[in-house]
Formats: structure tokens, sequence, C-alpha cells
């Protein structure tokens, strides 16, 4: 679910242009990060979105908060907005702060004013809040004044504000430039905690790169007014495609190490130890059942953003395991969690939502009575409180312009479309509740050449985008190879490979590996065949 979509933004001030077309969103629970030099365009992205621009500010685009575009908003509602549905925490808080209050009166105010709580609740609440971001009251009381805290405690004061009234969308602009190295890392702390207790999105303003790679899902590049790229952080940091983003973290002077930040957040998916048996027929009536071993102490994790393969001939085990990741079988032993809860019947249908998969034939997964659009909102079977009425007509839009489709194709029947339009369409219908995880089981093996660059094309671009993690189960090795940042070899129902997928395919260590590999098919040089071909026909 989408809470801040920002589409096609473009902003001047008399008549000076400041931001050129920019798009971007967050969901709930996601930080975002949006970096630059001086001058690039961070700031005014965050005053554009709090609407608090100069009065000769002409813009065009839209700025969406749960559907709502705030810039036909009048002030009367912006000002209900601001405080109660999105938070800011500004640069330097000792100019944010009224010297002449004490503390307490100031994250008052804003549960007074929004709340229309009376003074004892309010500072009641405040004391609550500030508690909460680490100002407790035996030693931080509400009758302290702002100068009598140290910058770090100010920006606590600061934050406690923003988040009064528990809004889906904190800004931060630059909140810790001011701030040493250990504050700073309490504060960064901090909104990351605060993130995830109150599933807010966090716009962050930042020209600390650094501070980028630890804390961002994803990262958004800015360059006079533009957006020179996008995308998950881990996948950003270790390809970086413009130019600028190569020379900003080189003139940076630091170093990210990509290892220690996989292995940072939680995996998402963690497989251990599962172990999958199926029963055979009997050979003879009274004799002993019999098991098949599909799947044989596997383990492996994934973490966000991720996009891992599992490859193996047919019947290694690959679609066994599938279907106990996705908690459609048990196993016998081991464990499979995701989102850190069990996989199965038990699982919260919010955690189920999270993983989602694309089968190897679309259309044997479709109803071919129903439209798209009932096709793409299945999922929402699961939830107590689906999107209804034109948010749902908004999604089902955003969904299928996200996959390469138009708005108006919710409205035809499967069977109008050719295979690579289904494909993208079970894409769209695993996207329409914003997974964390996709699962793609063969899903380009039935389509030729040219229609498959585009499917992955469209998955590569998707997880950029959307900082999706994918488990790409595939026979291909080209494929794999195309899509994934790491592979897992499966025979005879185990893993007997592993790593980064260049480094597997470069210099395979399994003699199983190795046989795939050399098994796969290559296409001659074109160049000797070509001239090859030259000297056959050559009419001398």
């Amino acid at each position: 679910m989408t809470l801040l979509s920002v589409q096609n933004l473009s902003l001047s001030i008399c008549p000076t242009p400041i931001l050129k077309d920019i798009s971007f969103t967050i969901a709930p629970g996601e930080i975002l990060a949006v970096t630059g030099e001086s001058g690039s365009g961070k700031s005014m992205t965050a005053l554009a979105v709090m609407q608090l621009l100069p009065d000769t500010t002409e813009t065009c685009g839209q700025i969406l908060l749960n559907d709502s575009d705030l810039l036909t908003q009048p002030e009367a509602n912006l000002c209900t907005l601001r405080g109660n549905d999105i938070g800011m925490v500004f640069q330097e808080p000792m100019t944010a702060l009224n010297p002449l209050q004490t503390i307490g009166t100031q994250v008052a105010e804003t549960i007074r004013i929004h709340a229309k709580a009376p003074k004892a609740e309010a500072m009641a609440q405040a004391a609550a809040m500030l508690t909460r971001v680490g100002l407790p009251q035996d030693r931080f009381p509400l009758s302290r004044y702002p100068h009598e805290l140290s910058g770090g405690q100010r920006q606590r004061v600061v934050i406690a504000m923003a988040i009064a009234r528990r809004p889906r969308l904190l800004i931060a602009d630059e909140p810790t430039t001011a701030l040493d190295v250990t504050t700073q890392a309490r504060i960064l702390d901090l909104l990351k905690d605060l993130v995830a207790e109150f599933d807010m999105g966090l716009l962050m303003i930042t020209h600390d790169l650094a501070v980028v790679a630890d804390m961002a899902d994803r990262i958004l590049v800015m360059r006079k007014g533009e957006i020179v790229e996008q995308g998950a952080t881990q996948q950003l940091l270790s390809n970086m495609q413009h130019p600028y983003t190569r020379a900003l973290f080189e003139a940076s002077g630091h170093t990210v190490d990509l290892p220690a930040l996989q292995g940072t957040p939680a995996p998402i998916l963690t497989v251990q130890n599962a172990v999958r048996d199926y029963a055979l027929p009997r050979t003879q009536l009274f004799a002993p059942r019999a098991f098949h071993r599909a799947v044989n102490d596997v383990s492996f994790t994934i973490h966000q953003g991720e996009r891992v393969g599992l490859v193996g001939e047919s019947g290694c085990g690959k679609s066994t395991l599938t279907r106990a990741i996705l908690g459609l079988e048990p196993v016998q032993s081991g464990q499979i969690t995701a989102f850190e809860h069990p996989v199965g019947a038990a699982m919260p249908a919010a955690l189920r939502l999270k993983t989602q998969v694309v089968f190897q034939d679309p259309y044997s997964s479709f109803n071919p009575r129903h439209r798209v659009a009932s096709i793409l909102t299945e999922p929402f079977h699961l939830v107590q409180n689906p999107p209804k009425g034109a948010a749902l007509q908004s999604l089902i839009g955003e969904v299928l312009t996200d996959v390469g489709l138009t708005p108006q194709d919710a409205q035809k029947y499967i069977h109008e479309f050719s295979g690579g339009q289904r494909q993208r369409i079970a894409i769209a219908r695993a996207l329409i509740t914003r997974p964390e995880l996709i699962i793609f089981d063969e899903a380009v093996s039935a389509l030729d050449v040219s229609i498959r660059a585009q499917i992955l094309d469209l998955i590569a671009d998707l997880s950029r985008r959307h900082s999706l993690a994918y488990l790409f189960i595939s026979h291909d090795l080209s494929v794999v190879r195309t899509v994934t940042d790491r592979v897992l070899v499966m025979q005879n129902g185990e893993i007997v490979e592993e790593g980064a997928t260049e480094a597997v395919f470069a210099t395979p260590q399994h003699s199983y590996t190795q046989s795939l590999i050399a098994a796969a098919p290559v296409l001659p040089d074109l160049v000797a065949l070509t001239s090859k071909t030259e000297t056959i026909y050559d009419p001398a």
C-alpha cells in the first residue's frame, strides 16, 4: 500500500524552476532517503509535501497522501493534516523551538490544537511522548526550557512534537547535521524505532551518505531539481548507474561495507533445516510405508531487496520447497519463518499478504470468467478492511501502470491478452498488496525470448523501485544470471552450492553446478559465424 505518492511534481518560484518532474512513493513503515548536494532541491521537496511554500510558487503534478492530492487542498484542510497526518523534524531544533516556552508546553500545544484535548490531558500525553523519545520526567521535567537542554536533547523534543499525534508520514530535514557522531547515532536509532513502532513512512532529507547507507530502505538521488537515480539501498550502492551518484559517494570519502549492510536487518525469509517427505505407494498390502525425501535439510535466508535465484533440474525439489515457503505444505522438521513468524495457516493475514507468488502459467491461475479487476483484487479476500471504491480503483490502475499496462485493461477478460500481457497481470496481482517478497516459480519459461526479455526487465525495474525481494526459481541458468544477486543450486532436495551469482557462474565449486553450467546451451560467436559465412559465399 502506498502512503505518499509524488507524481510528476514540478515547482518554480518567480519564475526560476526548482523541481523538475519528480516522482517517488513511500509506503507505511518505509524509510526513503533523499540525498544530493546543496541546492539540489531536497528541502524544497520536503516543503512541497508539507505545502509550506512561498506565495509566488507555481506547482504542477500531484502529491497524494492516501490518494488525497495535497496540491488541491484548501489551507484549512492542510492545517489539519499538518500535525495529525504529517509531522516534520527541522534541521536546527533551537530555531524550531520557542525559547520562551517550556518543552512540555510546546509538545502539548500540538495535542491541544489537533486533538482538542484539555490542558491537563495534553500535558500528560506530552510527558508520555517525551519519555518515549528518551526524555523521562524524572530527569527532564516538563518545566525545562530549550536552552537548558543539549543539542541532541532539543532534537528529541522536536521529534516528540512531530510525532505527538502519531502521524502517518514523518519528514526529517537534515535532523542530525549539527550533532556529534554519538548523539547522531542515538537520534537515528530513535527515528528507526519510531518508524517501526508506529508504522510511519519516513522521508529523510540528508547530504550525509553514511547516514543514507545505514538508515534508508530506499535512496533517491537529486541534482539540480531532478531525480537522477533511485532504488533499494543495497542495490543502488552496489550498482550505481548514474555518474553523479558515483561522484557523490567518491567525494564523500565514505566506503560502504555492503556485506555488513546486508547483515544489519533481520531476514524477511528464513528457511532453517527444512525437511519435506512424501509417502510412496505400498508395493504390498501390509508392507511398511516408504518415503521420498523431496527437500533435505535446506537452509537459507533472504533479506529485504535481495534477489535470490534457485536453480536445479526437474525433480530436484524446487517446487516442493516453494509450496512449503508459501505455507501450502508442512515440513516434517526444521522451520520456515517469514517476517519473523512461522509460515502456515496460523500466520496473520497481514504477514501472509507480504509474500506473493507468480506461477509459470498465468492463464491456469486465472478465472477466465472474471475481469482483470476482479482477478487483481483476489488477495484482498484476506484483508479485514480492504480498500474500496475510488481508492480500490486507483490502486488497480496504479499496479497495471506499474507493469506496463493501462487502467482501462482492468475491464477486459484474460483471453483478450497475449501470453506476455497475462504474465504482467500475474505480476500486477502479486504487487497489489505491496508485498516485500515475491516468489517467481518458472515465471518466464513459457515465453518467447523477446517477451521474456521484457518481463525480466520489468522484474528488475520493480525490484529497484519498490525494494522488493525475489526468490526466482528457474531451470534456465541464463535467466537466473540476468536477474539475481545470489544463487542457490539444488540437487536431490539439497542445496549443494550457494553464493554471489557471478561468482558461482564464473567459478562453480560443486561438480553438479559445473555440469549444469557446462550443459547450458550457448549461442555461437556471431562475429566468427559471420566471418565464416562471408568466406563461404565469397564471390571470388
